[in-house]
């Protein structure tokens, strides 16, 4: 007990002399704000409920909706209301500093700009065959010629050129190796649980340090891949792999990055819908003299095919919002970035925030039809019991 006025000195001194005497002074506004705003939604939600309450609303449900009414003022603020500036935005020009001026339909323009010519030789450079400020997009040669296809906004063709076929050729794969996995997750092994956990692993980790874990891995010259292989390399004289500056090699990198995500939440979904499968239906294929083909293709992916079907659009999604990984594994000119992580760069980095806009809504614009082609198409092959059930009966 002697202890503690020493103690008690000590703590008290070492907050005098420690202590920055400004840091109350300026989280204090912070603080106030945070108050007065929690203050301003009490009001508000008092206020809805007062008001429903007037008009013969129902207690219950007017208490509902007051308690909601908090969510739905953050939803208008920080959704609606940048939805709708960035819209604006995508016909200004804006640079942060001075205000938007409007432009119509020129930021559009910009992107749509294209320019075709013809080679008259391999030798002939693009720039030479294009327009002044068109870039090349693509390269044809054909013979002694060959045609090519050029773009003002050039970034953008090459940022669409890279984010659309990679995640065509990724989500299918993505979809066939997480199915793959949550089979081998469905049987009854020793040590189950164990193998579960450490398939799970991936959707938890934090997707910076994969993605500086698979830039080390795919590094040219002290990566993981490359020193492992370096004895192939040598013995069939081939040069070793520059993974993310090789415009051929880019692509197969990153559907290789991606398929890392497959062991987390996709093979959970589907392991899943593989445990709601009803045993009767396998046990009804035995008896017919069913094999593990026929029972997997007659009876596993029609009953899985809802959580097929969420998956394969999550996974679209995704796949063309990559993010994470674009902004720590950087690429060059020639191979392009992806078209979320340009969009940032021209907001933020070059101060473009009217053509960032533009390129956003064209994002927008692909993911909505990309995913109402699979809502579409799901009427095909998606299998709802209890509905076909209803339409039976």
């Amino acid at each position: 007990m002697r202890c503690l006025p020493f103690i008690e000195m000590q703590f008290i001194g070492f907050k005098e002399k420690d202590m920055d005497p400004g840091a109350l002074a300026t989280y204090t506004p912070t603080l106030v704000r945070y108050i007065l705003v929690a203050l301003g939604l009490g009001i508000v939600m008092y206020l809805v409920y007062r008001v429903q309450i007037r008009f013969g609303v129902n207690g219950e449900a007017a208490t509902g909706r007051a308690l909601v009414t908090p969510w739905v003022i953050g939803f208008a603020v920080f959704s609606l209301f940048p939805i709708g500036a960035s819209l604006y935005l995508s016909f200004t020009e804006y640079n942060l500093f001075k205000a938007p001026e409007w432009v119509g339909f020129d930021n559009y323009n910009e992107l749509f700009s294209v320019d075709f010519a013809t080679l008259e030789s391999r030798e002939q450079r693009s720039s030479d065959a294009l327009e002044r400020r068109y870039g090349e997009i693509i390269r044809v040669e054909i013979g002694d010629g060959g045609f090519v296809i050029g773009a003002k906004e050039d970034a953008f063709w090459r940022s669409i050129k890279l984010t659309l076929p990679y995640a065509f050729i990724s989500v299918p794969l993505g979809l066939i190796a997480s199915l793959g996995v949550a089979l081998l997750l469905n049987q009854k092994i020793r040590g189950l649980s164990f193998w579960r956990v450490l398939y799970y692993l991936p959707a938890v980790l934090p997707a910076i340090a994969t993605a500086l874990l698979w830039r080390w891995i795919f590094a040219p010259q002290s990566g993981l891949l490359n020193n492992a292989f370096a004895p192939v390399y040598r013995l069939l004289e081939i040069e070793t792999p520059r993974w993310f500056t090789d415009p051929n090699l880019a692509m197969p990198a990153f559907i290789i990055i991606s398929l890392w995500g497959v062991f987390g939440a996709n093979s959970v979904i589907l392991l899943a819908g593989l445990k709601g499968i009803p045993p009767e239906l396998y046990e009804a294929a035995d008896i017919d003299g069913a094999g593990n083909w026929a029972k997997f293709r007659n009876i596993t992916i029609p009953m899985l095919s809802p959580a097929l079907f969420y998956n394969l659009v999550v996974s679209t999604i995704g796949a063309l919002q990559v993010f994470d990984v674009a902004a720590f594994i950087q690429t060059p000119e020639s191979v392009g970035t992806f078209l979320n992580w340009l969009i940032y760069q021209e907001a933020f980095n070059f101060r473009r925030m009217g053509v960032a806009s533009a390129m956003g809504w064209i994002l927008l614009i692909l993911i909505l039809g990309l995913t109402m082609l699979i809502f579409r198409s799901s009427q095909a092959w998606v299998f709802y019991q209890g509905t076909r059930e209803e339409a039976t009966t």
